[in-house]
């Protein structure tokens, strides 16, 4: 999980320094960032489903080995081009860890209160690495370089590699979900040729042939994989969950929150360090305040999602990116911003994004059954990474054009967007489309849970009242 997020968190300071030194554009730089995504956002279900089949600690240790061989290449790469190449094949070998890597420790601590610890050490890392990559990098990056940031992953992915072999035991499902080419090619067609329009759109025009061809592509795909999903047994999305609204608002939620995320920190290393001049140690220092309070504020969101339902947690995430954007494009319109007004446009970020995680979980399986819960919960995950392309993407376009105000009035309109999504998708009427959903038969929604699709965050649930506890609460627990 380390090695993983911080490769995010590190090379988004690294970013001019990469431009300077490859005479990259920003569509370069942005590429640099969303080949990573796309590619993981494309394979985390499939790596999942092949884990289950094949054994976990196998294809965990294979990820370890691209992922470690791609940024060995990446550290070397002559050209943007090539370094995106090899941003791909860490993507791939990323794939292969986050989703499997929950599923091992899952399997290896099998009574619940260990399990929850277990999960709650693995929740801190990310936010460890989340307050330790912009001065970790900056650091790197002022002393060594910008490829040492990718050399920090070799010996961690050594390491890792050697103690997978010795201490993690091996295990499959009971009965592997069925591959989907079909659905994973439309999928990775559907998410290339979008991004890909809206990234080369600001050079090339939006009339330009091989964007307008893009976007044909991108919507034949999208007509294409819903209605053959649905057809499927065991396909890789069911279009049928997003029937329930409470599951549909947290994967909207999801997008819009870490398309926030991708963008926020792919303008504001360029801005700290481009327009205010700063160097890399001092960019990653600025962004200090919203790396803390996206570490602190994540528990305190769990608790509250626990004892009182997620509405509170995304009312709060969504005022903090909405506030922070609007004070972003103050400072933004100033040549030379107070620190004190970016630290607190920074915090506010912090505090937003810090609150949202918990409830996107909570929300994408409230009432779901243990056989739909777990695919609910991966295919939350994977809309974060969908967000944070296209945030990087649509933001990035923003920044390339010279509308730097517009990147953050965009950041504002997900924060708004996050405090509509929590208030329709907390409701009575999605509680019932929910409830709807999880009445239809587990076979008719075909697959069954796997160890892969695990809750990120343990969930508390209400303490039962008079001694009894509903249908629902059963199928909570």
């Amino acid at each position: 999980m380390l090695l993983v997020s911080l490769d995010v968190t590190i090379l988004n300071v690294a970013l001019p320094s990469m431009q300077r030194d490859l005479d990259s554009s920003v569509s370069g730089l942005q590429w640099t960032l969303d080949a990573y995504t796309l590619v993981l956002a494309s394979l985390l279900t499939l790596a999942g489903a092949t884990a289950d089949r094949v054994g976990r600690r196998r294809i965990f240790q294979l990820g370890l080995v691209l992922f470690t061989t791609g940024s060995a290449l990446c550290s070397l790469a002559p050209a943007t081009d090539s370094l995106v190449a090899f941003r791909m094949v860490q993507a791939a070998g990323g794939s292969m860890l986050t989703p499997v890597a929950m599923a091992i420790l899952t399997n290896t601590f099998t009574e619940p209160r260990e399990r929850a610890r277990a999960i709650g050490v693995w929740g801190g890392i990310v936010g460890l690495s989340m307050a330790a990559g912009p001065v970790l990098g900056g650091v790197l990056v002022e002393s060594v370089g910008w490829r040492s940031v990718f050399w920090l992953n070799v010996p961690i992915g050594l390491a890792t590699l050697a103690l997978a072999a010795l201490f993690v035991p091996e295990s499959r499902a009971p009965r592997a979900r069925r591959a989907d080419p079909v659905g994973q090619l439309l999928l990775i067609v559907l998410l290339g040729a979008l991004t890909y329009a809206i990234i080369e759109a600001p050079g090339e025009g939006w009339t330009a042939a091989p964007i307008v061809a893009c976007l044909i592509v991108a919507a034949c795909a999208l007509a294409s994989f819903v209605p053959y999903e649905n057809r499927r047994a065991e396909p890789l999305i069911d279009p049928r969950l997003f029937r329930s609204a409470s599951f549909s608002g947290a994967t909207a939620t999801a997008v819009l929150a870490f398309a926030a995320l991708g963008g926020f920190l792919f303008t504001n290393t360029l801005y700290l360090q481009r327009v205010l001049g700063l160097s890399a140690l001092g960019a990653g220092l600025h962004l200090l305040p919203m790396a803390v309070l996206a570490l602190m504020c994540p528990p305190l969101s769990g608790r509250i999602v626990g004892s009182r339902g997620s509405r509170t947690p995304l009312f709060v995430a969504g005022a903090g990116i909405t506030a922070s954007a609007v004070l972003g494009v103050a400072a933004t319109r100033s040549a030379h911003p107070s620190d004190s007004l970016l630290c607190v446009t920074y915090a506010l970020f912090g505090l937003g994004f810090g609150f949202v995680n918990a409830p996107i979980t909570y929300t994408a399986v409230s009432g779901m059954p243990r056989a739909q819960a777990g695919v609910a919960a991966a295919i939350a995950a994977t809309s974060r990474q969908v967000g944070s392309s296209l945030g990087i993407a649509v933001i990035g376009a923003a920044v390339a054009s010279g509308a730097r105000p517009a990147a953050w009035w965009i950041i504002a309109g997900c924060g708004a967007a996050i405090l509509v999504l929590g208030t329709v998708t907390s409701g009575r009427l999605a509680a019932a489309t929910a409830d709807h959903v999880a009445a239809v038969p587990a076979a008719d929604l075909a697959y069954p849970l796997t160890e892969t699709a695990t809750l990120p965050v343990p969930i508390s649930l209400p303490e039962p009242r008079n001694g009894g506890c509903t249908l629902r609460q059963r199928e909570q627990l």
